[in-house]
C-alpha cells in the first residue's frame, strides 16, 4: 500500500469512525493532547515513507539512532551508577561500599556546595553549607578516605562536578597512584560542563571564556594521561531541572557540545583526539514516549553535526554515549511511595531509549538526602528492568513504532531550530551572555507550573489525588558536627605541611593561568604537596576573576 492509499484511508478512519464518536463522547482534556512544549500530539500515527538508512539504520551504524551499539544490553546490561555523597569522606565511604555491596556497577560522586564552589571546609563562605548535598573534599587526604578501601582500577567512577573538576580529577588521580594504580588505568567521567552552570545550575566561579580554557586545556591532559577518562559529560540534565522542555534540553545540550569542540579545535586538538571521550548526561522525564524519542534523535542529530560540521572521521567522535538519571523535579513530597512508581517508568524509558548508564532517584529526595532503604529500592528498580522484564533482551525494540518515529523526527527538528538560533547570536557562549537559553528556559518553565496550578496537569497526590498525611520520619539529616568535625580535620592537615613548598606551588599554578601552560599537570603536582582545593580555586580566582550572572526578566 503507498503513502497516498494510507492517507486516504486515515481520512477516511476519520470522517467515519472517530470523528462521529467523539461528537458523542467528547475527549479527555477537552481533546488537547500535547508534548512538553505544547506540540499537539496526533490522535493516531501510521505509516510514512522513511529512509530507513539514512534516518534508522542499524545499531552501532551511522546516524546510530537505534544506539551506539550493535549488541546493546544482549552484550553488556547499562552501568547501575547510583549517586551518592554526603557528610564527611568516612560517611560516604560507607555509603559507596554499601551501594557496591548491593550491585552497583558504578561509584557516581556528589560534593557539597563549598566543594562546588571552590572553598575549603574552613571559609566563611562554606558556613552551614558542610557535607550539606553532598561530600566535603578539601585536601588528598579527604580524597584518600572517600576511595579507602575501594580499588580505583576495578570501578569506574563519575564525578558531578564543574568548576573545580580539574581539581578534583587531580586528586583522584594522586590517590590512585597511592594505591598503585597509574593515570592509564582509570575509568570514569568528571561533569566538567560550565556552560550548562550559566544557563541553569549556577555553581561556576569563572567567567565562561576562562572556564572554556580550563575545559580545553583538560582534554588535552586527559588524551595523553587518562585516555579512558570521559572529560566530559555535557549536561541536559540541569537545563530540564530548571524547567526546560524535551526539545529545548536536547537543542542547548548539543549546543554546548558544539561550543566545546570548537573550543578544543581552536586550541589546536583534532577533533577525532578527544571528541571520542565525549560524553553526554540527560533527564529521563515523565512523558514516556517522548523520553525515548528523545534518546534516539540525540543520537541521530549530533552524529549528523559531527560528521557534517566538524569532518570527523572516528566513527566514535559521532556516537553520543550517554548517562541519564530520572527526573528530581518530578519527585514530590507528598506520598512520597508513589515517587517509586514514577522512578521506575522514567528509568525504563531510559532503557528503551538506550542508556549506557543509569541513576535512579530514591523515593525520599524530595524530604532530605536519600535513606540507605530508599537507595536500596531505587536500585533495586533497575535489577528489576535489567532482569525481569525481558526489555533487555531486544535491542531498540520501540523502533518502528509509529509514534515514536515521529516524535524522534520531532523532537530532532525542534532541537535544530535551537541550535540554528543559537548559530546566529554567535554560538553558545554568546547566547549565555545574552540571556538566550536561560530566559527560553524561564519562559518555559512559567508555562509548566502554571499547568499545574490551573489543575490543566495533574501531579498525582499535589493537585488531584490528594490525602491527608502524617508528618516524615526517618529522614537523614546532615547536622553541624560535620562542619565541626571537617574543620578540624581540614586544620590538622593544614598544620603538618610545609607552608614554603605550598606557596611555590600555589604560585606556579598562578603562572599557569596567567600564561598558556596547560594547568592540569600544575593541580596534580600542587595536590600532591598538600594545597587544598579552596587554596588552588583562589589562585585561579586571582587571575580570572569571578563571574557575574546576567539578569534574565
Amino acid at each position: 500500500m503507498s503513502k497516498q492509499d494510507v492517507g486516504q484511508a486515515h481520512a477516511r478512519w476519520r470522517e467515519t469512525v472517530l470523528d462521529p464518536l467523539v461528537a458523542r463522547r467528547p475527549l479527555r482534556n477537552g481533546g488537547a493532547f500535547a508534548t512538553s512544549d505544547g506540540t499537539a500530539v496526533a490522535a493516531l500515527h501510521v505509516p510514512s515513507e522513511r529512509d530507513y538508512l539514512g534516518d534508522q539504520g542499524f545499531p552501532g551504524q551511522f546516524p546510530y539512532t537505534r544506539g551506539v551499539q550493535p549488541t546493546m544490553y544482549r552484550g553488556r546490561l547499562w552501568t547501575m551508577r547510583q549517586y551518592a555523597g554526603f557528610g564527611t569522606a568516612a560517611e560516604s565511604n560507607e555509603r559507596y561500599r554499601y551501594l557496591l555491596a548491593q550491585g552497583t556497577t558504578g561509584l557516581s560522586v556528589a560534593f557539597d556546595l563549598p566543594t562546588q564552589m571552590g572553598y575549603d571546609s574552613d571559609d566563611a563562605m562554606a558556613d552551614g553549607e558542610v557535607g550539606k548535598v553532598g561530600v566535603a573534599i578539601d585536601s588528598l587526604d579527604d580524597m584518600r578516605t572517600l576511595f579507602s578501601d575501594i580499588p580505583l582500577d576495578k570501578v569506574s567512577t563519575s564525578m558531578t562536578i564543574n568548576s573545580t573538576a580539574g581539581i578534583l580529577l587531580a586528586l583522584y588521580i594522586a590517590v590512585a597512584e597511592e594505591q598503585g594504580i597509574p593515570a592509564t588505568a582509570l575509568r570514569g567521567t568528571i561533569q566538567n560542563d560550565l556552560l550548562k552552570e550559566y544557563i541553569a545550575r549556577g555553581t561556576y566561579i569563572y567567567p565562561p571564556r576562562a572556564s572554556m580554557r580550563i575545559i580545553t586545556d583538560i582534554f588535552a591532559f586527559c588524551r595523553e594521561e587518562v585516555p579512558r577518562w570521559n572529560t566530559v559529560s555535557i549536561s541536559g540534565y540541569h537545563i530540564r531541572e530548571a524547567g526546560s522542555t524535551a526539545a529545548q534540553e536536547l537543542g542547548f545540550t548539543l549546543a554546548n557540545g558544539i561550543a566545546y569542540v570548537e573550543a578544543a579545535v581552536k586550541s589546536g586538538l583534532d577533533v577525532d583526539e578527544f571528541a571520542p571521550r565525549l560524553s553526554f548526561f540527560f533527564n529521563v522525564h515523565n512523558n514516556f514516549l517522548e523520553e525515548v524519542a528523545k534518546f534516539r534523535a540525540a543520537r541521530r542529530l549530533w552524529a549528523r553535526i559531527m560528521k557534517d560540521r566538524f569532518d570527523a572521521k572516528n566513527p566514535k567522535s559521532l556516537m553520543v554515549r550517554f548517562h541519564s538519571q530520572t527526573a528530581g523535579s518530578t519527585l514530590t513530597a507528598q506520598q512520597p511511595e508513589n515517587n517509586i512508581v514514577r522512578v521506575a517508568l522514567q528509568a525504563l524509558a531510559a532503557v528503551l531509549g538506550g542508556t549506557q548508564s543509569l541513576h535512579t532517584n530514591s523515593m525520599d529526595e524530595a524530604l532530605s538526602l536519600p535513606t540507605q532503604k530508599a537507595v536500596r529500592i531505587a536500585l533495586r528498580s533497575q535489577q528489576i528492568i535489567a532482569h525481569e522484564s525481558g526489555v533487555a533482551d531486544y535491542v531498540d525494540p520501540l523502533a518502528g513504532s509509529y509514534a515514536v518515529e515521529e516524535l524522534t523526527d520531532q523532537l530532532e527538528a525542534r532541537a535544530r531550530e535551537y541550535i540554528e538560533r543559537i548559530d546566529e547570536l554567535g554560538g553558545a557562549v554568546a547566547g549565555i551572555e545574552a540571556g538566550y537559553q536561560q530566559s527560553e528556559i524561564q519562559d518555559a518553565a512559567y508555562r509548566a507550573q502554571r499547568a499545574i496550578e490551573a489543575g490543566d496537569d495533574i501531579v498525582v497526590g499535589v493537585n488531584d489525588f490528594v490525602i491527608e498525611e502524617p508528618p516524615p520520619t526517618g529522614l537523614l539529616r546532615v547536622d553541624m558536627r560535620v562542619q565541626k568535625e571537617q574543620v578540624a580535620r581540614l586544620t590538622t592537615f593544614k598544620s603538618g605541611r610545609d607552608g614554603r613548598a605550598i606557596a611555590e606551588v600555589l604560585d606556579h599554578v598562578t603562572a599557569a593561568a596567567k600564561g598558556t601552560d596547560n594547568l592540569m599537570p600544575t593541580f596534580v603536582t600542587a595536590v600532591k604537596a598538600g594545597a587544598t582545593l579552596g587554596e588552588i580555586s583562589h589562585a585561579l580566582r586571582a587571575v580570572y576573576g569571578v563571574y557575574q550572572e546576567r539578569v534574565v526578566v
